[in-house]
């Protein structure tokens, strides 16, 4: 069957290429886990990385990571909803927030709780998701201080992650000036500037990230080794940590050109005909996955001959050519994947997950 494997010892020099770098700087950091999806084969694998901090944006997920390691420390990394507080309280040590309501909420429970809740206060600086507008961040602060039982633990931004903003140094100056505002307004010293995400690394070695930004976040470039600016891999890091398997199911020489008259498929999409390929015929190679597992665009054939045609809910289609290669039924093809392709693989109840 179809499955997804994470190869440890890469996962593992990626770790500690991108510790060794942060250490360097005196910044602070914590792994993504997301892509992940609760999978706890793979969540205890990163966890017995060492790292002491896990984000997470399902609170499902850093319940069965409490269980793996209760003293990791647990970041929520996004604005909750008021239904799952109850839960955020238990089993979240750190939440990122842009609600002075929701944080209200979050007090009233850590009072029931009997715990001591901290909280990143989001600020927007210009890719529109979460975040407060610069203008209000006094008014807000200055309700969440008084607050019981919740710990301003830091300020923080995100960008690229909606409308591909991209960061710059000027708008991390930015987020580093209003951490200063916030202290001297209110003799406060909040611990960290978390402006740092994958896309953010790049200006660590441009020398263009301000001293201010303390804190990353960090998941795509510790799975992927990617280098979110220029497109491509930072030397020293491996880009296949997920590598998917995929079982030929059929093999058959077919036309190149669909028979019959030609009509939306359920996807939606018409097929073009090229004209040039009348009266071709190439080996067609069928595998055991498809669109309900993953999108044909995040995968990357590892045989560079190989050509993604298209895929079927449940079957992938692939042209071989003239099969030089001698592909069979039951071979396997592997992929390398884009980030948005494991994410889909490691949420699909159908992919099988082994370490390799």
């Amino acid at each position: 069957m179809a499955h997804i494997t994470l190869n440890s010892k890469k996962l593992k020099e990626n770790y500690k290429y991108l510790d060794k770098l942060f250490k360097s700087k005196g910044i602070d950091w914590a792994i993504v886990t997301k892509i992940l999806c609760g999978n706890r084969l793979f969540l205890k694998e990163v966890l017995d990385l060492g790292i002491k901090e896990v984000c997470d944006s399902r609170i499902s997920n850093l319940k069965k990571i409490k269980e793996i390691n209760p003293e990791v420390q647990t970041v929520y990394i996004k604005p909750p909803a008021q239904e799952i507080i109850p839960d955020i309280i238990k089993y979240a040590d750190v939440s990122f927030n842009s609600e002075s309501r929701t944080i209200k909420l979050l007090s009233d429970e850590a009072v029931k709780q009997n715990r001591m809740h901290k909280v990143i206060i989001m600020i927007e600086l210009g890719d529109l998701r979460e975040g407060i507008m610069g203008e209000h961040l006094i008014d807000f602060y200055n309700s969440v201080f008084r607050l019981p039982n919740i710990k301003v633990n830091g300020i923080g931004a995100n960008l690229n992650c909606l409308h591909g903003v991209m960061p710059s140094q000027d708008k991390l100056v930015m987020l580093s000036l209003y951490k200063q505002l916030i202290d001297a307004k209110f003799n406060k010293t909040i611990p960290w500037v978390t402006g740092g995400t994958s896309v953010v690394i790049p200006m660590i070695f441009n020398h263009t990230l301000p001293s201010g930004i303390n804190h990353f976040r960090v998941g795509e470039t510790l799975y992927f080794g990617a280098d979110l600016v220029n497109s491509t891999t930072f030397k020293g890091m491996h880009k296949d940590v997920f590598k998917l398997f995929t079982q030929i199911i059929e093999i058959t020489e077919k036309p190149v050109i669909p028979i019959g008259e030609l009509a939306e498929n359920p996807s939606g999409e018409v097929f073009e005909v090229d004209e040039k390929d009348y009266g071709k015929t190439s080996f067609r190679a069928i595998l055991d996955i498809g669109l309900l597992d993953i999108s044909p665009d995040y995968l990357i054939p590892e045989d560079q001959k190989i050509k993604i045609v298209n895929a079927s809910s449940d079957m992938l289609i692939l042209n071989l050519g003239n099969n030089h290669q001698d592909y069979k039924v039951g071979d396997y093809i592997s992929f390398d994947l884009k980030y948005m392709g494991a994410l889909a693989l490691l949420n699909s109840f159908y992919i099988e997950k082994r370490l390799d």
